[in-house]
């Protein structure tokens, strides 16, 4: 199969997330990349920043029933259920392939209630030294089992990312664009000790099945992702760049292009994840990555902090 144009490691734009030093901007974003090495035959990892695993609970999870993905106008719709196969069965048979492949990785943990949030953060301490952060999912919107969204309270928000301090790594908020102040959210999500957020999960939505009369999902709505969340996830990383610009802040959503990474960045984004294009074509990271790259190149850009936040300026 062929790579993308390779990148030189001395090259790439590092960029700074908290305590976290990435190697470059861009990443994949949780639940598009699988959890282990998966992509490695379309690139070469350890030129991304890291490769950020999809969510795992701290027990094994089944996920909702298919048909769990569907197409939308502009990019897609999905409810897997984030099933996932538990953080010590991740540890023992994914993780190993990650770090072989020089990646360096972030694990992205889920939970239904606030305490098992914190066991599955404390099954990550002592992990391989690839594992640099731990991105805390506290807005998926598409579980069947009557989960709410915790990014959706200040309360809960601070409370999971206190609780999941037993991991003894970094910890990324990753955020709701469902909401009606983000900007509150983030700020209860530093409180509680996040040194970063990831602006945005999915959106709201659902697809009917017109023949059948009924929501073409199996677990009834889903997260809508790709190019239609984009402009909303621009919005979110400015007005939180805006209300806090020394937090870092990871911009996902409807990243496609360097274009879109680039947009990100002005609006505030230290660094970006690229997810719903990996499945039209897992060179996309490093596809990104290179567009990036040039863009800065072309612009005279000698470091990526000189055009983090660009567009409040």
């Amino acid at each position: 199969m062929q790579k993308p144009p390779e990148t030189s490691a001395s090259s790439l734009f590092k960029t700074v997330i908290g305590s976290v030093c990435l190697r470059s901007p861009v990443m994949t974003a949780s639940g598009t990349a699988g959890r282990s090495n998966e992509l490695g035959g379309y690139g070469s990892l350890d030129q991304l920043g890291a490769v950020v695993i999809k969510s795992l609970s701290a027990e094994s999870w089944v996920g909702n029933k298919a048909p769990r993905l569907a197409p939308v106008r502009a990019g897609m719709i999905n409810s897997v259920g984030l099933q996932g196969p538990g953080v010590s069965a991740w540890l023992d048979d994914d993780l190993p392939a990650l770090a072989d492949s020089g990646a360096d990785v972030v694990a992205s943990i889920w939970g239904t209630t606030v305490g098992d949030y914190r066991t599955a953060a404390e099954m990550l301490q002592g992990a391989l030294p690839c594992l640099v952060a731990v991105e805390v999912n506290l807005s998926c919107p598409n579980t069947s089992h009557g989960r709410r969204m915790f990014s959706h309270s200040l309360k809960d928000t601070e409370e999971v990312m206190e609780a999941t301090e037993v991991c003894g790594l970094p910890r990324w908020a990753k955020l709701s664009p469902n909401t009606a102040d983000i900007s509150a959210i983030a700020a209860a999500a530093v409180q509680g000790g996040a040194s970063a957020v990831v602006l945005t999960n999915t959106l709201t939505g659902m697809v009917i099945d017109i023949d059948r009369r009924r929501p073409h999902l199996g677990g009834g709505g889903g997260g809508v992702s790709g190019a239609a969340l984009h402009p909303v996830a621009v919005r979110a990383v400015y007005d939180v760049h805006r209300a806090f610009p020394e937090l870092p802040i990871i911009g996902v959503g409807g990243v496609a292009s360097g274009e879109d990474a680039v947009e990100l960045i002005l609006a505030g984004a230290s660094a970006v994840q690229v997810g719903t294009a990996i499945f039209a074509d897992p060179r996309a990271p490093w596809k990104v990555l290179h567009e990036l790259q040039g863009w800065l190149n072309q612009a005279g850009v000698e470091k990526l902090e000189e055009v983090i936040g660009a567009a409040h300026s």
